[in-house]
């Protein structure tokens, strides 16, 4: 079995974010779409998307799903333009292998995202490797809401996931949890590592 290519070192998040406005105008181009018209689509405002294609901020995930609803995408599309749109008529692919070292990335400040399985067309659901870098309520300006369903599982560290309920839970290594994405919520890590985790979200 031939061995596995080295992993290229990570990304900044500088250039994380240039790569995503590159593919998000690009996206928006081939849809004929003024950054007014993904503005009305997506209900991101119109100054966000503008910095987001200059690569000039990071948004929360609940922006990145908004766009890529609005484009008709998935994530793991928005941050990969490699990544492979649905063809009608097209046969769908059995498996899709993928690597967290290497997936496309995406850091908003408070979480790094690794979006896998980022070929498979048409995808239902969105996994995601993640890194929470997070450590205190005030590193948010909100809680995130998207549509949809979510799950996590820790692979290493401790999380504690805070909603806008006040509802808290606490998530060890291998415990998982499952809630309406649509209720507000964050992810802090607990302990001086980095948590690492398995997210998946249905749209």
């Amino acid at each position: 079995m031939a061995p596995r290519p080295a992993r290229p070192p990570a990304a900044a998040p500088e250039a994380d974010r240039v790569q995503l406005g590159l593919s998000l105008r690009a996206h928006r181009k081939a849809r004929r779409l003024t950054l007014k018209d993904l503005s009305g689509r997506s209900g991101v405002a119109l100054s966000t998307l503008s910095k987001m294609e200059l690569g000039q901020i990071s948004v929360s995930y609940e922006k990145l799903a908004a766009v890529a609803r609005a484009l008709s995408l998935d994530v793991g599309q928005l941050l990969d333009a490699r990544a492979a749109a649905p063809q009608p008529g097209a046969a769908t692919p059995v498996v899709v292998w993928s690597d967290a070292g290497d997936a496309p990335a995406y850091r908003s400040g408070n979480y790094d995202y690794r979006a896998l399985a980022a070929a498979f067309p048409g995808k239902r659901m969105t996994p995601m490797h993640g890194r929470i870098l997070a450590r205190a309520r005030d590193q948010f300006s909100d809680f995130v809401r998207h549509p949809g369903q979510e799950f996590l599982t820790v692979l290493s560290g401790r999380v504690r996931i805070e909603f806008e309920t006040g509802e808290i839970v606490e998530v060890g290594r291998h415990e998982s949890a499952y809630f309406d994405s649509g209720v507000g919520h964050i992810y802090l890590s607990l302990g001086r590592a980095d948590a690492q985790v398995l997210v998946v979200m249905s749209e």
